[in-house]
């Protein structure tokens, strides 16, 4: 299912059906608009209670209560009646607002007045006359409008002036008529009655409101091929109301589902890698996205609007289409969380700030006051109008330097009395920081050293101690048995005596060799010739000549390595040696009748040999103090070894460019060998 869900094919078939349902949508509202559609006719059974029969009484009795209410007459209008207070103090502040300038400097408002209405008689009346002629004219126009009325008949009086289409003029012939609108002594009589039901009635009713009810009267009636044919024409525009709200509900779901699809599909694969994938589009930024979205959308409704009428669905495929591609790539950034970072604004601030933070940041002092001197009152200029942020923002960040500063100079001081365990913490990546992170590496450097030399004075006293030890033990033993020489005279003891003396003098010499090719080791100063080793070889052959060590110790090897043979890079008689202490090691300390595992990996560009065992003695001690020399793994030193074979190792594999590791897990002693892997030719 994603394979089809998230493929091209897919999308694009939806992406088009998005298009097309927007353009059918707007194609729906521009005709609701074009046809001057009313949707609440759709729940309307009769014309008499829609819009359409309310606008149409408007139209009608709205210019006869403004014809009788106000204008009555041509000769009316010019004699001023027509003219209100508010009419004629509109005039008179319009021109006091031109001309009043002139005198503005005199006492008080009403000597100005006094001043204006004398100076400018004559502006006043002549904008007077403008107004009546403009009401006249407009008198005009509402006779117009009602002359051009056909299959409605009116009669308007006020009293004086009456205003009809017909001879009618008796409320009672108004009556004969299938639907009419009858204003007269407080009363309003409408029928059919459900005119009276309909919530637009009063959309008529209110503009007769501030006529004179004892004389005005308005008598309106709809003859009947006139309604008959506003009828029919309401129930086909209702008809066509609901056609086109039904298009509207089913194209505007159509693209609200293929549009939600696309922003859950979009920027994915069929496979199911969630990176968002991104095209040449998505690398317009998006803030120019937007603006051209709304200057597309714009365009279209202007040429719609004002200058295409006819040609809406010739515009709004492209154009669409190219909206619908930008917000589809505005919603990947989104899915991607890379919207304001692919920003145009956000990329020039960013470039603006990097710069600057860059020549702040790797300047000197010097460079940064400089900037400060310049920048400081360019941004105050800039920023004029929020000047106590900017302010209260350099307050803040002087504060924060200081704070930095008062930090340092208090850990320094720390150090200076011995606190090598102190840390001075600053934040940010200043000067200040670098100088903090600079005196903390003095810092440690120092302690590393008095570590060291701590250490070192404590090993210095365990190797004298456990020298002394070691060489008194067979030095002791010879000095016995040579006294004991001297007063012996049986053969059989004397033979039993020099081999005594022959031991201890062997087991002597093995430790010194020991210690000299431990100091030898650790100097560095042993020749290395590395060459391609077959380590499995090496191994196998080491087994093999210990042979009857394995036997006696009832130990039980297991060798496994990769079935390619591997190769390593190493001095053959320095890593004999090396392996050769650690099988030592093991006849010495292991568990008799145990099991002894070593085992070869490929790590592609070292080569990992591992030695595991159980050893024979607890194993309380650390693998940090097994690799100290003349440590042994019992504590009673009553083993025959010297306590130099690790650290002999570990010399000699370092020598070789390579890494000795130890490991103890209770009693599982398990020492590591990593070795550079010779290249295959």
């Amino acid at each position: 299912m994603r394979n089809i869900s998230h493929a091209f094919i897919t999308k694009m078939v939806v992406f088009l059906i998005a298009v097309v349902c927007i353009t059918g949508t707007t194609k729906a509202i521009i005709d609701m608009e074009v046809n001057e559609v009313h949707l609440s006719s759709i729940n309307q059974d009769n014309y008499f209670e829609s819009q359409a029969f309310a606008e149409e009484s408007y139209n009608i009795i709205s210019p006869l209560a403004q014809l009788i209410g106000k204008y009555k007459s041509e000769e009316y209008i010019l004699s001023g009646k027509t003219l209100t207070e508010d009419d004629i103090r509109e005039i008179e502040e319009e021109l006091y607002n031109e001309y009043g300038y002139s005198y503005k400097y005199n006492s008080n408002e009403e000597e100005n007045k006094s001043v204006f209405e004398e100076k400018y008689e004559n502006d006043i009346k002549s904008k007077k006359d403008e107004r009546m002629k403009e009401q006249v004219r407009e008198y005009y126009r509402l006779l117009s409008t009602l002359e051009a009325k056909e299959g409605i008949v009116y009669y308007a009086s006020d009293g004086e002036h009456i205003f009809s289409n017909s001879g009618l003029n008796k409320k009672d012939q108004f009556d004969s008529f299938g639907a009419y609108i009858l204003i007269e002594d407080y009363q309003q009589k409408l029928y059919p009655n459900e005119v009276n039901e309909s919530r637009y009635s009063n959309y008529f009713t209110h503009s007769v409101e501030e006529l004179n009810p004892q004389t005005d009267v308005i008598y309106v009636a709809f003859n009947d091929p006139f309604l008959q044919q506003e009828i029919s024409e309401w129930e086909k525009g209702k008809e066509l109301a609901k056609n086109l709200l039904n298009e509207f509900i089913v194209f505007v779901a159509g693209f609200v589902l293929s549009f939600v699809y696309l922003i859950i599909v979009i920027g994915r694969t069929p496979s199911k890698d969630k990176e968002i994938q991104l095209n040449v589009i998505d690398k317009l930024y998006n803030d120019l996205n937007i603006v051209i979205v709304v200057c597309l959308i714009s365009l279209w409704i202007a040429l719609v609007v004002e200058v295409l009428q006819d040609m809406y669905l010739l515009l709004t495929v492209p154009i669409f289409s190219i909206a619908l591609l930008l917000i589809l790539s505005l919603i990947k950034h989104i899915k991607n969380r890379t919207f304001l970072q692919h920003t145009l604004i956000y990329q020039i601030l960013k470039k603006i700030f990097l710069s600057v933070k860059n020549v702040f940041d790797s300047g000197s002092i010097g460079v940064k006051i400089v900037l400060l001197v310049i920048g400081y009152p360019v941004v105050i200029a800039a920023t004029f109008f929020m000047f106590p942020i900017t302010i209260g923002v350099a307050a803040w960040l002087a504060l924060k330097k200081v704070k930095s500063f008062n930090r340092i100079k208090e850990g320094v001081e720390h150090i200076k009395n011995g606190d090598l365990q102190h840390r001075i913490e600053v934040d940010g990546k200043g000067e200040l920081s670098r100088l903090a992170a600079n005196i903390n590496s003095i810092t440690d450097g120092l302690k590393t050293s008095v570590d060291s030399e701590i250490k070192s004075e404590r090993l210095k006293t365990e190797l004298i101690t456990n020298v002394s030890h070691d060489i008194r033990t067979p030095l002791t033993s010879i000095i016995t048995y040579v006294d004991l020489l001297k007063i012996e005279k049986d053969p059989e003891k004397i033979a039993e005596y020099i081999e005594v003396l022959d031991q201890k003098s062997k087991r002597l010499k093995h430790l010194t060799d020991d210690l000299f090719e431990a100091a030898k080791a650790s100097s560095g100063s042993m020749p290395v010739q590395l060459e391609r080793i077959d380590i499995v070889s090496l191994l196998t052959q080491g087994i093999g000549e210990m042979d009857e060590k394995i036997e006696a110790s009832a130990l039980d090897f297991k060798l496994a390595y990769p079935t390619e043979k591997v190769y390593v890079k190493a001095d053959g008689k320095l890593l004999w040696r090396s392996v050769e202490n650690l099988f030592s090691n093991i006849f010495k300390y292991a568990q008799p009748a145990s099991r002894v595992y070593i085992d070869v990996e490929d790590l592609g560009n070292e080569i990992l040999v591992t030695f595991k065992n159980i050893s024979a003695y607890e194993l309380n001690i650390s693998a940090d103090e097994l690799m100290e020399r003349f440590t042994r793994g019992d504590e009673s030193r009553s083993s025959q070894g010297s306590g130099l074979g690790l650290s002999i190792a570990e010399s000699l594999i370092y020598l070789q460019r390579g890494k000795f590791l130890v490991q103890v897990d209770g009693d599982l002693f398990k020492a590591m060998i990593y070795l550079p892997k010779f290249p295959n030719e």
